[in-house]
């Protein structure tokens, strides 16, 4: 059995050397304002790839503020690390969605660390958001994680959270494949489809887009399980139902990080960036809150697993999402588009369990 002592250290200098990688190709600018700025503030949310869950999520709420006459562009990135920089250092990227576990390991770092205390410094929550299951898409020879001891395995591109989970999953489990490939998602799927790989790691919330392709083979391919006691101590115990895919007729044991959507805290009064942003955090949260019916019943599946209150331990909730909680908070559609949702009882009821929680 490995210690607890040396699974954080593994983690550790697992996200130490993701965190480097990062700060050494990022290409990111201070936050700032264009002189050519649009007419339209600029908002942006970083997700992921474009058949992952993020992006969609991302799409979710972009189409909440398309309602409300107001632009939030959805960019895709590697996913959580290149993410949790972005809103830290990209210009009118207010928002990106991250996994907890990514969360986490910057946190424990930041103690020890200047630099990753540096990088963390004002990152907020504005909102958690559902629980991402651990997919490794493999060959049907191989039965466990351990089986991919000497295979051929990709884990995810550098500045993604599959990269630090597959990682952090590998070593905890002491397995050492022939070849680890830092690939992206599709890419992975299109050298596992022609017997170029043995298996890949992909952290997204089911259903996730990619792994509807008709190419998947239930004769050839299949999702392994996640039933290491070690594993299910570290990570969420969780399952991927029967049939959630085409390939996949019986539930699948496997185990899952929360994502969360991550923001900045803005301060209104330093100038008319931050002011114009905080209001951008304040509208989200307002829309997200008072439509969160809608997300459930119109948006992505995972929404129905969203609980507005399941805050990671040692993260602070943006003061400009908590703003937009308030039951009498001023959301101004350019155009009057979108007509204000009752404060009812129900309504009353959950804001003041979220408050509870998060303090606003």
């Amino acid at each position: 059995m490995i210690s607890m002592k040396r699974e954080k250290g593994m983690a550790m200098d697992i996200l130490h050397r993701c965190l480097l990688h990062v700060f050494a190709t990022s290409l990111v600018l201070l936050l700032g304002v264009s002189s050519a700025q649009a007419q339209e503030f600029e908002k942006n949310i970083l997700t992921g790839s474009p058949t992952g869950t993020y992006i969609q999520f991302g799409n979710d709420i972009a189409n909440l503020m398309a309602e409300c006459d107001q632009t939030l562009h959805v960019v895709e990135s590697a996913g959580s690390l290149e993410n949790f920089l972005g809103v830290r250092k990209r210009r009118a990227t207010q928002f990106g969605i991250v996994q907890s576990d990514v969360l986490e390991y910057l946190k424990t770092y930041s103690a020890n660390d200047p630099a990753i205390a540096r990088a963390i410094a004002g990152v907020r929550i504005s909102f958690p958001l559902y629980n991402e299951e651990v997919h490794l898409l493999a060959s049907k020879g191989i039965a466990s994680p351990a089986n991919l001891n000497g295979k051929r395995v990709a884990v995810g591109v550098e500045d993604s959270g599959t990269f630090l989970t597959a990682s952090l999953i590998l070593d905890l489990l002491g397995i050492t494949p022939a070849e680890v490939h830092t690939i992206g998602p599709a890419e992975a799927l299109e050298q596992l489809l022609a017997d170029d790989l043995d298996g890949f790691f992909y952290v997204a919330g089911a259903p996730t887009k990619l792994f509807q392709d008709t190419r998947i083979d239930a004769e050839r391919f299949h999702l392994v399980p996640f039933e290491d006691p070690l594993l299910q101590a570290v990570y969420v115990p969780t399952q991927i139902p029967a049939s959630t895919y085409a390939f996949q007729t019986d539930p699948v044991p496997v185990v899952a990080v929360k994502a969360v959507l991550m923001t900045y805290e803005y301060e209104p009064r330093r100038n008319s960036y931050h002011a114009a942003s905080c209001k951008a955090v304040s509208d989200v949260s307002n829309l997200i809150f008072t439509r969160f019916g809608d997300l459930q019943q119109n948006g992505h599946p995972k929404w129905k697993q969203v609980d507005l209150t399941d805050i990671p331990p040692g993260w602070d909730v943006s003061e400009c999402a908590n703003a937009g909680l308030a039951a009498n908070y001023p959301l101004s559609c350019s155009s009057g588009g979108m007509e204000a949702v009752p404060d009812s009882e129900a309504n009353s009821a959950y804001r003041q369990r979220i408050c509870s929680v998060i303090g606003c």
